[in-house]
């Protein structure tokens, strides 16, 4: 199925980020797990019960980061989805939290309540009709009628929206399906959860700085090697884009390029999923190394620091 696959961005403290959204927002901690590249910072995962395609938030958590500058080429705004009837307990629930809320707007009929996390990262809980029928994880606190039911969509604002599209409708499986103001959305068929991207073009915007509260990467579904192979050539082919080879995440398997309004794409395979290095049920609950690292698991163990998960 097309759609998003996950969102990642950047965060400063680990235990606030991990309160932020297993506590006030309800989130399942997926998998706690370190930088790949860096591992002395964690990359925590969060999403519904098994970390399922178009529910999974990560951060890479990098304490001395400095806050990000909003600008073109970025990912400017990550939506969750909740039942329409939820939207005055989310406003309710965040207030009593101190997370300040902005007012309601409404952005292609769809109400939506725009807030940030503590690090700045904005994000937008969207009333969407149906939702109420989806599964949704269940953390003792909220009421699962007025649980998060995964991620909506997300904004993109770029200097030009014309060549991103192309790569859209082309390779990710989105088509044009409606414009409003200076938006253009694109939806992913057969597939509820992840499946909008809205294009705002600013011409002119200076490029962003990414930072504390900004969008590493956003990265979009492909069932299988196979699929991700075809997408591949698609982009070399029919874009004049050049992916970096696999690679192995663990959890998925993946390539990665930049668009042409500068967005860092990846695209992520469906499979192996969470649950290939500990049980669905004990998801989150220990510190997983890949293989590559586990010779060195005491030593990260140590200067990384203490959470309560």
């Amino acid at each position: 199925m097309p759609g998003i696959h996950h969102v990642t961005a950047i965060a400063g403290d680990p235990a606030k980020n991990f309160n932020f959204y297993t506590r006030d927002l309800g989130l399942r901690f997926v998998k706690k797990t370190v930088n790949f590249d860096d591992p002395s910072t964690y990359h925590f995962y969060f999403g519904d019960a098994t970390g399922s395609p178009g529910t999974i938030l990560t951060f890479f958590v990098w304490p001395k980061a400095v806050a990000g500058s909003r600008g073109g080429g970025e990912v400017h705004q990550t939506a969750f989805r909740v039942p329409v009837s939820s939207l005055d307990y989310w406003t309710k629930r965040l207030a009593e939290r101190g997370v300040a809320c902005q007012a309601m707007e409404t952005r292609f009929s769809e109400r939506i309540l725009p807030f940030s996390d503590p690090d700045g990262m904005r994000l937008m809980l969207v009333g969407v009709v149906g939702a109420e029928s989806e599964p949704a994880w269940n953390n003792d606190d909220i009421p699962q009628e007025h649980a998060i039911r995964g991620f909506h969509g997300a904004t993109l604002v770029l200097d030009s929206t014309e060549k991103t599209g192309a790569i859209l409708t082309d390779v990710l499986g989105f088509r044009e399906v409606g414009r409003e103001g200076t938006l253009i959305r694109f939806a992913a068929s057969g597939e509820s959860k992840g499946c909008l991207i809205d294009l705002q073009e600013k011409k002119g915007i200076a490029r962003g700085h990414q930072g504390l509260g900004s969008v590493h990467h956003i990265a979009f579904r492909a069932v299988n090697d196979a699929e991700q192979a075809v997408m591949v050539g698609k982009l070399i082919s029919g874009h004049q884009r050049h992916p970096t080879e696999q690679k192995d995440r663990n959890y998925f398997r993946s390539i990665y390029f930049r668009e042409p309004g500068g967005v860092l794409f990846e695209i992520a395979t469906d499979i192996p999923g969470f649950a290939v290095d500990e049980s669905v049920e004990t998801l989150g609950r220990n510190l997983k190394l890949p293989s590559f690292l586990e010779a060195r698991r005491s030593e990260i163990e140590r200067v990384l620091p203490a959470l309560e998960a």
